[in-house]
């Protein structure tokens, strides 16, 4: 029965997300645009408004579902829409790292401020010195790794889907307000892909950093609230983390600026190597699947059964990096830049 209530909230988001980024798109709406350049992978200008038509069907798919008298977490959203409001700025009129930076640690201070003000950081099962800043460090993180990420037609849309579609699934049973919440984001998702998919709108900021929020945040709520282990949401996003912070690891190893906008994720380098948009999106696709499957699943195995599917991801992970980072070097000794 709770699949079927959740189907209200994935279906309004998505008619609210999908017709008003129709709008946008058939309006030629430009009131930020991503114009093509050095460090990006398309080359015509492009609207980048994409996470208002996603955000403002989560927030009617909540005040509706809230009006019926059902759970709604508001926390999570009404902070995230924060941020896809100072993000929007940073679209339109760029802010400078430092803003966009005490934007984001802002964002996960408050959040878990709140979290232990309503009492629910009394739930950890992990003494508060060691989740407390990992949790604040990991909101950060997922804000920027994000938006990083978001960079190819279909795929952070495509990926908020699947990712927020496995929340949905672990918290369906034990915690109905979250997984409504989740289904929301998963329905404003796939409303924005429709338009994404073709290249005709990005998410921009206002999408993604309030998106890599709300992986992280509702992560944090949903492990407090024993809907989930505090692995969980780390194997399910993991096609997001393993590349972002490998990437940024090489980039600090080599003495380049971390914050700088770059073309070297391995997404970015399969695009740059001749792959289309969609076939990478459908790739990331397989490994973001697997990840969600591999965590759905683990709590069925014993401590064996765990450490194999772990290892198992691992190593996945490994062979695609080797595969692409050995391509990649012969694709700069044919076409040096």
């Amino acid at each position: 029965m709770q699949f079927f209530l959740n189907l209200l909230p994935f279906g309004l988001a998505l008619a609210v997300s999908a017709g008003l980024t129709y709008w946008m798109v058939t309006a030629d709406w430009k009131w930020a645009v991503d114009l093509p350049g050095e460090r990006s992978l398309h080359t015509r200008p492009v609207p980048r408004t994409g996470g208002i038509g996603l955000f403002a069907g989560v927030l009617v798919s909540g005040a509706f579902v809230s009006l019926k008298g059902s759970q709604w977490p508001w926390l999570e959203p009404i902070i995230a829409c924060a941020l896809c409001a100072i993000s929007l700025v940073d679209d339109r009129r760029g802010l400078s790292v430092a803003v966009r930076l005490s934007a984001h640690l802002g964002a996960a201070l408050l959040f878990l401020v709140c979290v232990l003000v309503d009492g629910r950081g009394q739930l950890a099962n992990l003494p508060a010195w060691l989740w407390l800043p990992l949790a604040f460090l990991t909101i950060v993180a997922m804000s920027n790794f994000y938006n990083f990420m978001d960079g190819a037609n279909g795929m952070a849309g495509g990926m908020t889907l699947i990712g927020f579609g496995a929340f949905t699934a672990a918290a369906i049973t034990t915690q109905p307000g979250l997984a409504a919440l989740c289904a929301a984001l998963a329905g404003a998702a796939l409303g924005f892909l429709l338009f994404n998919w073709p290249g005709r709108i990005f998410m921009g900021d206002c999408g993604s950093v309030p998106l890599g929020f709300l992986a992280a945040s509702i992560g944090v709520s949903g492990w407090l609230a024993g809907a989930w282990a505090f692995w969980f949401p780390a194997i399910v996003f993991a096609p997001f983390i393993v590349d972002a912070s490998v990437t940024l690891l090489r980039r600090f190893w080599r003495g380049d600026r971390i914050w700088q906008a770059h073309r070297e994720h391995y997404y970015q380098r399969a695009v740059r190597m001749g792959l289309s948009h969609g076939r990478v999106a459908m790739w990331e696709y397989v490994l973001m699947v697997a990840c969600a499957a591999a965590a759905l699943a683990l709590p069925g195995f014993d401590a064996a059964g765990q450490a194999l599917i772990f290892a198992t991801i691992g190593l996945l992970f490994m062979l695609v990096m080797v595969v692409i980072d050995v391509r990649w070097r012969r694709h700069l000794a044919q076409h040096p830049y």
